[in-house]
């Protein structure tokens, strides 16, 4: 009796890390591996990499199906948390399939390079799964200061160390908010774990006290920086271009998921009490960063600075749903991610095959009738940018139907009139990267050799893509059951209400 009494008590505080667990240890193992090979030897390492993060993605359904704190509350094991592991995993081993060629094509340090990956994908994991406070910095500090370092591991591009310099730079910008809004909130409620924070905020004296809403408008600031919203965005664009292909992808979709894993339990799950007070400055945070990024993008000739912006105003549409709140909203979100997460690892994936050795970085001009030339190549990439473009059936419309359909419901009429102009305004951008590849002239280029693990990403992307737009059905049944599990909610009124759209 004992025994068992032991062995659950283990089975319920070491489920929620199992998932970063295997990932750290797989980067310690890269570090003593990666020490006794050669830089020759770096696609060794890589597949070393991917199959720790297999592995890590198959452990994350060891919290399906449960909801509990862990480690004194610090973490919580739910179908949210394990939503986020397997898509955070999955995403980082697509990032190391890119990585195989490009790693000894531009002659980066392979050891250091899979490791601080890892290391990231651990802060990732950490921060979908927080429940205090201090976990939530733990994470994002543990993410981004790998981050970092792999924007800058290019240290014979100026560029590359530019944008790790810069990307630091706002790193502790977003740091110091906070950190500051940490201790105010803290200070107010006398507690770190967020479901006792929650508990406090309920009386209506202490949710309207000055230090909650500074606190509260310090971590928005802070989350703001690390989901590059308008106007904490600054740098990001240069950080995206000059960072390696693969890192900006990491940066692109793994950043900002796990940004938006911890951003989401903190205000939908635990603040929800203070919808009043942030819900209008998210509002205004998703119109300025739908419409920045979207101008901003119709002016850009590098397409990974363009992605860049592309990426900065969807981060408005998610935005727009997290101002509408509820349980269809929170879902529509989680199911926007998915979506999001595998169309633009497929168009960073098309980059890095045909990016030039001697010159790292696409332009339009670069892409200029790559249909002649790599047919398949421009189809791929045409696919993503119209599913990022919100062309139906793919991933991007159904995922902007959902967001828009939650924010519509929740009375949010002009913010979802101004969204879906923005969106009118962004197929510009995307279709000049078609009309690029299949109208303009180009001239011919020698492409880097692809192995199997570059193809393997964009097969899956491609895949992805398609499926979950055109059968959306499964997924939209996880999201709602994933965001349900971390509300503690009825999964089966959050699913009524998502499809009910």
């Amino acid at each position: 009796m004992i025994s068992g009494t032991i062995g659950a008590a283990l089975d319920a505080s070491w489920r929620p890390v199992l998932a970063p667990a295997v990932v750290a240890i797989t980067a310690m193992a890269v570090m003593l591996v990666g020490s006794r090979l050669g830089e020759e030897d770096s696609e060794g390492l890589g597949w070393l990499t991917f199959s720790g993060l297999a592995l890590a993605a198959l452990c994350a359904f060891a919290a399906v199906g449960r909801h509990a704190p862990a480690f004194a509350g610090a973490l919580i094991v739910d179908d949210y948390t394990a939503f986020f592991y397997c898509l955070i995993a999955v995403c980082a081993a697509m990032v190391v399939l890119l990585s195989l060629d490009y790693v000894p094509a531009l002659e980066l340090p392979s050891t250091e390079y899979y490791a601080l990956l890892l290391s990231a994908t651990v802060g990732m994991m950490l921060l979908a799964a927080a429940g205090d406070l201090i976990i939530i910095f733990l994470g994002l500090e543990t993410m981004s200061i790998s981050v970092y370092v792999m924007a800058a591991i290019a240290r014979r591009d100026p560029r590359s160390s530019e944008a790790g310099l810069k990307y630091f730079l706002l790193g502790a910008f977003s740091t110091g908010f906070l950190l500051y809004g940490i201790a105010l909130l803290y200070g107010a409620t006398g507690s770190i774990k967020l479901e006792a924070i929650s508990r406090a905020l309920q009386s209506s004296a202490l949710a309207a006290s000055p230090l909650v809403l500074l606190g509260l408008a310090m971590m928005l600031i802070g989350f703001g920086f690390k989901v590059a919203a308008v106007p904490f965005h600054a740098w990001t664009p240069d950080a995206y271009e000059g960072a390696p292909t693969p890192v900006t992808a990491l940066m692109a979709v793994g950043v900002k998921s796990a940004a938006f894993a911890g951003f989401l339990r903190l205000l939908l799950v635990y603040l929800p009490a203070l919808h009043a007070q942030w819900g209008g400055a998210l509002w205004v945070l998703a119109a300025l960063t739908m419409s920045v990024g979207n101008l901003v993008a119709l002016a850009q000739n590098n397409v990974k600075r363009m992605l860049a912006y592309s990426a900065i105003a969807h981060a408005g549409y998610i935005l727009v749903g997290m101002t509408a709140a509820g349980g269809a909203a929170g879902a529509a979100v989680l199911y926007y991610l998915l979506g999001y997460a595998f169309a633009n690892l497929g168009a960073f994936a098309v980059l890095v095959a045909v990016e030039r050795v001697e010159q790292p970085g696409t332009t339009l001009a670069d892409l200029g009738g790559l249909a002649k030339g790599q047919p398949m190549l421009a189809a791929a990439m045409a696919l993503f940018m119209l599913s990022l473009m919100g062309l139906p059936p793919l991933a991007g419309f159904v995922g902007k139907f959902y967001v828009f359909s939650a924010a519509l419901q929740a009375g949010y009429v002009w913010l979802v009139v101004l969204a879906a102009l923005n969106s009118v305004i962004s197929t510009y951008y995307y279709a000049r990267v078609i009309v690029a590849m299949y109208v303009n002239e180009g001239a011919e280029r020698k492409l880097r050799a692809r192995r199997p693990g570059l193809s393997v990403a964009l097969a899956v992307a491609i895949a992805a893509t398609i499926i979950i737009g055109v059968d959306p059905r499964p997924y939209v049944e996880m999201a709602a059951g994933a965001y349900a599990s971390a509300a503690g909610i009825a999964r089966s009124g959050v699913r009524a209400a998502f499809l009910a759209h």
